[in-house]
């Protein structure tokens, strides 16, 4: 690299008399690094389970918003990875292991239990009582590694749009506002769904 630039410049030089000179005054060469393929690449990524048909596996995820006067949303998001479809998205100010059991609880009266959930290991996820609930429901769980969010790539996806068409275009004014528009985009997207 560096001949190459003297040589630009118009210095008539050899590239190994560079090397050797650059050596010899202690000057580091720089090493080729290879670049990391990041498709997880962890046991539960999305590479090493991946959905096999409808209610194989879900994943589940928090996205974060305020409401106008600064206070914090927590959208709860449910999507079932093999159809992409968007189960569930509540907004709520908070959320605790047992209203996450809740949640869970009536997805799977109304679209039957999937056979794993995909999660990060939050504390809502990673609670006994969650494990304790799955077990119950003959659910496996896939927690992906700690900072590695490509490995729940469908869900965090599917934020990257809701961010761009819900979340940044609209000030909410109040948690009752943020519910009726999480509940029209959920709709929307249900319209638009091929049949």
């Amino acid at each position: 690299m560096i001949a190459r630039k003297l040589r630009k410049e118009g210095w008539p030089v050899n590239r190994k008399r560079v090397y050797r000179i650059w050596r010899k005054e202690g000057l580091q060469v720089p090493q080729k690094r290879t670049k990391k393929r990041r498709t997880g690449d962890g046991a539960n990524s999305i590479m090493r389970r991946r959905p096999e048909y409808v209610g194989h596996v879900w994943g589940i995820d928090f996205i974060h918003a305020e409401t106008e006067d600064g206070r914090r949303l927590r959208y709860l998001s449910v999507l079932d990875e093999y159809s992409r479809f968007n189960i569930e998205l509540t907004p709520r100010r908070h959320f605790t292991s047992v209203m996450v059991i809740d949640t869970l609880r009536r997805l799977f009266a109304r679209y039957g239990a999937p056979d794993f959930i995909r999660c990060d290991n939050g504390g809502e996820f990673i609670a006994d009582a969650i494990e304790v609930f799955l077990d119950q429901e003959d659910v496996g769980t896939l927690y992906i590694d700690p900072g590695s969010p490509w490995q729940n790539g469908y869900v965090e996806r599917f934020h990257g749009t809701l961010r761009c068409e819900l979340l940044d275009r609209e000030l909410f004014i109040s948690l009752l506002e943020a519910e009726v528009l999480a509940t029209e985009y959920r709709s929307e997207l249900l319209r638009v769904l091929p049949v």
